[in-house]
């Protein structure tokens, strides 16, 4: 799956984030974040960029601060780079191959990889499981951060600013998997 846009809001009524992801092949995938699954899985999508960064840069970077200082610097050379000036545009007549409800993100599972983050989201809340896997290069993943941040920040959530990695994960090995329950 190509991914072509992405777009992350914050819905008043639900109160909630909506994550809105558009393919080239024309699907869109749809993803309710609550302020709880915010407050965990940003923070660790974060340090998981900062492996990301670290292992795509060549550098070694074998302590939290320097990734960080490392992620910095990737995130502000693609903030030079980056277009938020388009509007996000759901494809015409959009497969939609989770449904036409957003997916309630109840558990993520991130694995770093040499050249990408895998993001697996799941809704364990009812049966059937629904879940989806999304390949994000460091470039997206630096945009879905941004734009999640923006949207934390007009929904007033109080998460705090860059968020510092949870102190049992600093000493994770580079190429990891993670999980994050609701």
């Amino acid at each position: 799956m190509g991914i072509h846009q992405l777009s992350v809001l914050h819905d008043e009524h639900q109160d909630r984030l909506l994550w809105r992801v558009s393919t080239q092949a024309g699907e869109e995938f749809l993803f309710w974040l609550t302020r709880r699954m915010s407050a965990r899985l940003l923070p660790a999508i974060e340090q998981a960029l900062g492996r990301l960064d670290s292992l795509r840069s060549g550098l070694i970077a074998p302590d939290p601060s320097t990734r960080h200082l490392l992620s910095d610097m990737q995130h502000q050379a693609f903030m030079q780079q980056a277009d938020f000036q388009t509007p996000y545009a759901a494809p015409q007549n959009a497969q939609r191959p989770l449904g036409e409800w957003p997916l309630l993100v109840t558990d993520a599972q991130l694995t770093v990889q040499p050249s990408a983050l895998l993001l697996q989201l799941q809704d364990q809340s009812q049966a059937p499981l629904r879940q989806c896997e999304l390949q994000l290069t460091p470039e997206l993943v630096h945009g879905l951060l941004h734009l999640s941040r923006q949207a934390v920040a007009r929904a007033d959530w109080a998460l705090g600013g860059p968020v510092a990695p949870p102190p049992e994960e600093s000493e994770a090995p580079p190429a990891s998997s993670r999980a994050y329950a609701h």
